[in-house]
């Protein structure tokens, strides 16, 4: 029998379920292939004992309705910069990447299959180019991925802060205020610019276009007439003023990254700063934008990628990332995959169009 071996790398994401549930009944159709699941990403393989599971029918069966992912992930263990508590407790990141590799190899598996974003795929290169054999599958809410058109989870992201714009727009205009809802994204703006389009927001502020606050309170001013009006605003984590920097923290013990969030806040405080009168409410949705069930677009693109993904293990064409052209379903090179991320173009027609329907970006 042969052996393949699944992961879900980074941070959680609606259909990471759907694409394992994709490989898993795809691999059974050739009858000499068994499917496992490595737990928390790598760390299934480099733990001791080591936490891998066989992905039967019984435990596959149905999960593609299912939010999160039946492996768990974590985003706390690049095998490239792999975080280490010091005695002191600070922490310290080594490269475990030829650990790794040995102990695939001592597996035997005859493909591994990286589901995950950017930081997921550049592993897969790295790992790729030490002789394993590797397949990458795009995973991320936040679409910024350039090699592919659409990444799983970007739709389901959305939809739920479309739903959430919906309910903060009637009570905006019942009070008369001005709502902020903070949305996910990293450095690309496209959940929020996608919001704001279909919630149809007065403001929208991504990474992208950086704005001016001045101008952002002389647009609320001209939506109220006579004391009464509302105005809902729809602001990426990472966004900034013209003059000023993203709003930030460190990251987690053992994170790579800082951490975005209270951007709102920020801007509230900014808003008000620059004399603007109206009252003003902030929320912040936060990790319910990659909870829950996907929507059907994303289990439909996650099943996809799952089939597509054991296809190209059939073929033995590793090193390559399944990818979404021109709504075909193709693969590209891990290279390709990794070199440049997914950002929204402040001239593109998504942008002139917001435009166009009066949304302004405080340029």
């Amino acid at each position: 029998m042969k052996k393949i071996l699944i992961l879900t790398g980074g941070g959680d994401c609606p259909g990471l379920n759907a694409v394992i549930r994709g490989i898993a009944k795809r691999a059974r159709k050739e009858k000499n292939w068994e499917v496992y699941g490595s737990i928390e990403a790598f760390n299934g393989v480099l733990n001791e004992p080591q936490e891998i599971v066989k992905l039967t029918s019984k435990r596959t069966a149905g999960i593609h309705v299912r939010g999160g992912t039946i492996l768990k992930t974590t985003n706390k263990s690049n095998p490239i910069k792999f975080p280490i508590t010091q005695p002191d407790g600070s922490v310290k990141f080594i490269d475990r990447s030829d650990e790794l590799v040995e102990k695939l190899k001592k597996l035997d598996f005859d493909a591994v299959i990286n589901i995950g974003g950017d930081g997921s795929q550049k592993i897969s290169k790295v790992l790729y180019q030490k002789g394993i054999p590797v397949i990458g599958v795009p995973k991320t809410i936040d679409n910024d991925l350039s090699a592919t058109d659409m990444t799983f989870g970007f739709q389901t992201a959305v939809q739920i802060a479309t739903d959430s714009f919906d309910k903060l727009v009637t009570t905006a205009e019942s009070h008369h205020r001005v709502m902020i809802m903070e949305v996910m994204g990293r450095d690309a703006g496209w959940i929020a610019a996608h919001t704001a389009i279909a919630g149809g927001a007065e403001i929208c502020l991504i990474p992208e276009i950086p704005y001016h606050i001045h101008k952002l309170v002389e647009r609320i001013q001209n939506r109220y007439v006579k004391g009464r009006g509302f105005v809902n605003i729809v602001i990426a984590e990472g966004a900034k003023p013209k003059e000023g920097t993203i709003t930030s923290t460190a990251g987690e013990k053992g994170s790579e990254h800082v951490r975005l969030g209270g951007v709102a806040y920020q801007l509230s405080k900014q808003l008000k700063d620059a004399g603007c009168k109206a009252e003003i409410r902030e929320t912040v949705l936060g990790h319910v934008q990659r909870g829950g069930t996907p929507s059907a677009f994303d289990r439909v693109l996650a099943s996809v990628f799952g089939v597509k993904a054991f296809e190209l293990v059939l073929e033995k064409n590793f090193g390559r990332m399944v990818a979404l052209k021109n709504n075909q379903v193709v693969s590209v090179t891990l290279e390709e995959a990794t070199r440049e991320p997914n950002f929204v173009n402040p001239n593109s027609y998504l942008v002139q169009a917001a435009k166009g329907l009066g949304i302004s970006f405080g340029d």
